[in-house]
């Protein structure tokens, strides 16, 4: 059975393969910036926006992606400005945006059930509608994530040295974070939210084991994060299993084949640097002290 021929498969194929480069780009600066559960709690915002648009009966996603940037807005500030730290932050996420959304959908009068394609993933529900929203918000996310590299690496790396090179430091990582809350959003039909997170960081972390650079890395979580997200939607096909699961079942078997060969590479680096300091070390002259030759 070919799954082409299936038109709901060719849409899911191609919000696949967006969401699989798409998660990974963002994601690789959330690692650089130390908050690998950013996604969870910007998809329990999401959540509160979905919660609201079933509550006015309107489209889902545009209301997710406007009530989902601005709580990361929010956070963001909050935290730049001293009123709470990170890991405050991202408790504020995760418990009021899912209650939010539960509550929304109960006054509804559709319950939490109504919230179930969203949490996980759907992508047999994917509408030509939905692929348009998605190749039109993965191309601002591309374009800015791969235009602003430099900017965005400096800033999620070091930020206080990105200041000292006079960066726009605030204004950098408020669009890190608006463009996480865009991915997240975009990323709820394919693995769902509750689960976008590890295709945001999984493949970013075995594209630290496997290469070495930013560039390197940011490049091959991307090729990763297609890999995983296309054979997760086409095995899920044959198998007859929930796509988004499957996804990040995929991503984190790769990262468990990266590790062996983060530590070879660790360990031919140490044989690399012990011999390059034997190799400093002064030669003897091979000449000894006998006192019973002239």
């Amino acid at each position: 059975m070919n799954l082409l021929e299936f038109a709901f498969m060719q849409r899911a194929l191609i919000t696949a393969l967006l969401t699989g480069l798409m998660a990974p780009a963002i994601g690789t600066y959330i690692v650089q910036r130390r908050l690998s559960l950013l996604g969870d709690g910007l998809g329990h915002v999401a959540i509160a926006g979905v919660g609201l648009a079933v509550m006015t009966n309107t489209a889902p996603l545009p209301v997710a992606i406007v009530v989902c940037v601005a709580g990361a807005v929010a956070v963001e500030l909050l935290r730049q400005f001293g009123k709470a730290t990170g890991d405050v932050g991202l408790a504020i996420l995760f418990y009021g945006g899912l209650a939010a959304g539960v509550l929304m959908a109960g006054v509804a009068g559709q319950g939490a059930a109504a919230l179930s394609q969203y949490l996980f993933g759907s992508l047999t529900t994917v509408t030509t509608t939905d692929v348009w929203w998605v190749a039109i918000l993965s191309a601002v996310v591309l374009v800015t994530a791969l235009g602003l590299a430099p900017q965005l690496f400096a800033v999620s790396t070091d930020e206080e040295y990105a200041k000292v090179l006079g960066l726009k430091t605030r204004a950098y990582n408020l669009l890190i974070v608006v463009l996480a809350a865009i991915t997240v959003t975009v990323s709820m039909r394919t693995v769902g939210l509750l689960l976008v997170s590890a295709l945001m960081v999984v493949p970013a972390a075995a594209a630290g084991n496997l290469v070495h650079g930013f560039t390197a890395g940011l490049l091959t979580a991307m090729g990763l994060g297609v890999l995983t997200a296309v054979g997760g939607t086409v095995g899920s096909f044959y198998f007859d299993t929930a796509p988004g699961a499957l996804i990040v079942m995929l991503a984190i078997a790769v990262f468990a084949l990266s590790w062996p060969v983060a530590t070879l590479k660790t360990r031919h680096r140490r044989a690399s640097d012990d011999l390059g300091d034997r190799m400093e070390e002064p030669i003897s002259n091979g000449s000894t002290s006998n006192g019973g030759m002239s």
